[in-house]
């Protein structure tokens, strides 16, 4: 799994994406083992990273939109 940087542009995601598969293609081969999934590529850069290879994509974003910004919340404190 790996999440690139959040770019404006998703092809600079690109090397980040073809690293991560090159890793999985060399350890397949030297270990012998099936590393079927390659998990990355979110909501804006999944196109780039299915294009590398992404079998599992996060798409929070693109499915249910912009999260609120975040505020700290004071902490009350309850005494009895």
């Amino acid at each position: 799994m790996t999440m690139a940087p959040f770019v404006t542009d998703p092809e600079l995601t690109r090397p980040v994406f073809a690293r991560l598969r090159t890793w999985r293609d060399r350890w397949e081969r030297e270990f012998g083992i099936g590393l079927p999934q390659l998990s990355m590529g979110m909501s804006n850069d999944y196109p780039v990273a299915i294009e590398e290879g992404a079998t599992w994509v996060r798409l929070g974003t693109a499915l249910f939109g912009s999260r609120p910004k975040w505020r700290p919340q004071i902490e009350e404190r309850w005494e009895p």
